[in-house]
C-alpha cells in the first residue's frame, strides 16, 4: 500500500493568526526551532504562512522606509557618512506595529490528506518550497516539510 500524506504528515501544529505581532513570531521561531507557520483564522482555516523570509522581508521594508530621509548635504561634506542612529527609535516602534498579516504570504500550496507521497515530493519540488500544508477542505489538518520526506528515505 502506498504512503500518503495523512501517514506522514505532522499533526502538531505551531499556528498563527493574522493580528501576532512579527516580534512576537520572530520569538516564536526562536523558541521553536522553526522557520515558518501556518497562518489560521479563528476556526482554522489556512489563510497563508509566514516564514523567516517574511520575517526579514518586513525587517528590510521598515529600515527603508524609516531611512529614506533626504541626507542630501551629507553626500557633500567631507568625512560625513550615514547617520546610523537617525530613525532607529521610529524603526523600532514601527516594527513592533507589523503583524503577521502585513508580512504573510497568502494562500498558500496545499495537498488532500490522500495525496501519494510521490506527488507531495512533485509538489514541493515543483513550487521550490519547503512545506506543503495537508487540508480537509478548508481545515488545515497538518503539515509535510522537506525533513519529513528526507525521514522516509532514511527508513526505506
Amino acid at each position: 500500500m502506498a504512503r500518503t500524506a495523512r501517514d506522514v504528515m505532522q499533526t502538531y501544529l505551531i499556528k498563527v493568526n493574522p493580528e501576532t505581532p512579527l516580534l512576537e513570531v520572530h520569538r516564536l521561531f526562536v523558541d521553536e526551532e522553526i522557520n515558518g507557520a501556518p497562518v489560521v483564522d479563528e476556526t482554522g482555516r489556512l489563510l497563508g504562512v509566514v516564514s523567516a523570509v517574511d520575517l526579514l522581508r518586513a525587517v528590510e521594508e521598515e529600515h527603508d522606509a524609516a531611512s529614506a530621509g533626504s541626507n542630501y548635504f551629507q553626500d557633500f561634506l567631507e568625512l560625513s557618512g550615514p547617520d546610523w542612529h537617525q530613525g532607529s527609535q521610529n524603526f523600532q516602534d514601527r516594527l513592533g506595529e507589523r503583524t503577521v498579516a502585513d508580512a504573510m504570504t497568502r494562500g498558500g500550496i496545499t495537498v488532500a490528506p490522500g495525496t501519494p507521497i510521490p506527488e507531495v515530493a512533485a509538489t514541493l519540488r515543483k513550487h521550490r518550497i519547503h512545506r506543503v500544508f495537508v487540508v480537509d477542505g478548508e481545515q488545515l489538518c497538518g503539515i509535510i516539510s522537506t525533513f519529513d520526506l528526507v525521514a522516509l528515505l532514511e527508513k526505506a
